[in-house]
């Protein structure tokens, strides 16, 4: 079964160039790479810098407007699939592969279970950033799972229920079951919403969940806010569209951070969150 592996990315060189290393330490048999650029002609480069045997595709993106993220993961799909992929595996530029990554996903993708659900791997969060290509080889040492999802043992897949936890920046997906939904809404655009979002159509079509142990990622640190402040506007935005789909609000926690913080109120009587000062 042929492999696609899908990137979205803006900027990030760095995380990109040791993104891109680490799948070449996969099993890239029947393996193929897409990596989308969202407005960026320099990711082009830092491919061939690595010697990369991804193929880039470019989309249009001005850097005015919040990251279109949706559209660029169904983007990479259509390509993954134009070029024959049996398999699509959805990983963050942020994300470090380990060895087994690729042939962990493809092996549970075969598997009865397995072929008509999303399928997620565990994700640690590193605390330092990667320094150089030699300190990929010993980031097993460093291996510490996100304690809110679930983590099999290598080789184990656990079934779940809770489509909350899903996230998008490490997941698989057998190519019929990606056709057989209609992608990431591209209503949403910039931070926020839009992978839960896929997660709760998935099981509105009674596509299953289940989490994957051996396919682990490397999330690579970057500075980061707790509630992010920095994505506040595209947040409340996309909780917007999520609460009208769903009649739920998503992201909650950020969301009532922000109100402690009085950056935003809820107005019952509409229905929805204001901004009250602005950062």
């Amino acid at each position: 079964m042929t492999v696609a592996v899908i990137t979205i990315v803006k900027g990030r060189r760095s995380h990109l160039r040791a993104h891109l290393s680490s799948l070449t330490r996969s099993d890239l048999r029947s393996v193929d790479h897409i990596v989308v650029a969202m407005g960026d002609p320099s990711v082009k480069t830092t491919v061939e810098q690595v010697n990369s045997p991804a193929h880039v595709v470019d989309i249009e993106h001005s850097a005015a407007e919040p990251l279109p993220l949706a559209h660029a993961r169904n983007i990479g799909a259509a390509h993954a699939l134009h070029r024959g992929a049996d398999i699509l595996v959805f990983l963050d530029v942020d994300c470090i592969a380990s060895p087994q990554l690729v042939q962990r996903y493809r092996t549970a993708a075969k598997r009865n279970d397995c072929a008509s659900a999303l399928l997620c791997g565990p994700v640690t969060y590193l605390p330092a950033p990667v320094d150089g290509p030699s300190a990929i080889n010993i980031l097993s040492s460093f291996r510490n799972p996100h304690r809110a999802r679930p983590t099999p043992a290598d080789n184990r897949i656990t079934k779940s229920e809770n489509y909350d936890l899903f996230w998008s920046l490490s997941f698989a997906v057998t190519a019929s079951t990606w056709r057989s939904l209609p992608g990431f809404c591209e209503d949403y655009a910039g931070y926020g919403g839009e992978d839960t979002d896929f997660a709760w159509t998935a099981r509105a079509q009674g596509v299953g969940l289940r989490w994957i142990g051996g396919a682990d990622a490397y999330h690579q640190f970057h500075p980061v806010s707790d509630p992010p402040l920095e994505h506040l506007d595209d947040i409340l935005v996309n909780a917007h569209i999520f609460y009208r789909r769903w009649r739920r609000w998503p992201m909650e926690g950020w969301l009532r951070a922000f109100e402690e913080m009085k950056l935003i109120e809820y107005l019952a009587h509409e229905q929805r969150w204001a901004i009250r000062k602005r950062i």
